[in-house]
């Protein structure tokens, strides 16, 4: 590793600690450092504040990854969970969850399980029609025009539940899409460190064969690169690293897109395992950074995300089109 980029991850560790401590320090209440320690009258609060402190810290690794791994297959920079539409359908199956749930009797205990099941399953059904929608199209642009078209009928779809819904179902629906980190519970945030851990691994499988896929395809089969394999890998990080998050968070909008674009801007695009670190620490800091400004603004955290994320997104479209 270059000195350059030990200074960066040298760097972004200290940025990171420190909006943790911020973020730890941000509410209605000041806490003292015991409260965080010992039994108190605000340490529900501190166990509060330390799970999304930890929650961000797991969507800031989850969500920059999957878009990096997308747009590296793809070679494609405006690639993503959301623009593709992979948070868009992992939406719609949590909708259908939370209006149709509520006619069985399931343990509690089971109902988070279930809606990340349920946001992973329609996240990977379409992470299979667009891949082999990729053979079909040779330039690969066209997969950014279906991903919008099928954004924009998951939407009519949520409309259309949400219009038939029952009052309490439509509550339900309508704070879990809104982001609110501050109702992830520990045991919540153990399920998805495991989702996290499983998207990872396959991640770490997926980068090598990545950078031989990038220098073309027939130059990866001579590399021995099993393009199939790396399919089923590409499939299976992005599906849960990006559903599992939205399961739980609802859907944050962009940062797939944009933290890959930062990392490439601040560091050698070319160096992809490099580049999948700097993704995580830039997506750590700036989850960390959104939910303090959530909570000092109280507006939801994917409106936040969104509001940052479109004019980065038109500033990239912006910078091609001159190129």
């Amino acid at each position: 590793m270059s000195n350059k980029f030990k200074i960066l991850c040298f760097l972004l560790i200290i940025a990171i600690i420190f909006t943790a401590i911020i973020n730890l320090n941000t509410g209605f209440l000041s806490l003292n450092i015991s409260d965080f320690f010992t039994e108190s009258l605000n340490s529900q609060i501190a166990e509060i504040r330390v799970n999304r402190v930890l929650v961000m810290l797991l969507a800031g690794i989850s969500i920059p990854t999957s878009g990096f791994l997308m747009q590296e297959y793809f070679q494609n920079p405006l690639a993503g969970p959301d623009i593709l539409g992979i948070t868009s359908v992992a939406s719609l199956s949590v909708a259908f969850y939370i209006f149709f749930s509520h006619d069985f009797l399931i343990p509690e205990f089971l109902q988070n399980s279930f809606l990340s099941l349920s946001a992973i399953a329609g996240s990977l059904v379409l992470m299979l029609v667009l891949l082999s929608m990729s053979n079909k199209f040779q330039d690969k642009s066209y997969l950014i025009i279906f991903g919008f078209l099928v954004s924009a009928f998951a939407g009519a779809l949520v409309s259309l539940l949400q219009f038939y819904a029952e009052n309490q179902s439509l509550k339900n629906y309508i704070l879990w899409s809104f982001g609110a980190n501050n109702m992830v519970t520990r045991n919540q945030i153990y399920v998805l460190s495991v989702l996290v851990f499983i998207g990872l691994f396959f991640c770490f499988r997926s980068i090598k064969p990545l950078i031989g896929n990038s220098l073309g395809t027939s130059y990866a089969q001579s590399l021995g690169v099993n393009l199939n394999q790396l399919k089923i890998l590409i499939i299976a990080a992005s599906s849960l690293l990006s559903a599992s998050i939205t399961a739980f968070l609802g859907p944050i909008l962009f940062i797939g897109i944009i933290v890959p674009h930062f990392s490439r801007l601040i560091y050698n695009p070319s160096k992809l395992w490099q580049q999948w670190i700097l993704n995580m620490f830039l997506g750590m800091l700036m989850m960390l950074a959104f939910s303090i400004t959530a909570e000092k603004t109280q507006i939801p955290l994917n409106v936040i995300s969104s509001v940052f994320g479109i004019p980065v997104i038109l500033l990239m479209l912006l910078k091609q089109n001159k190129a």
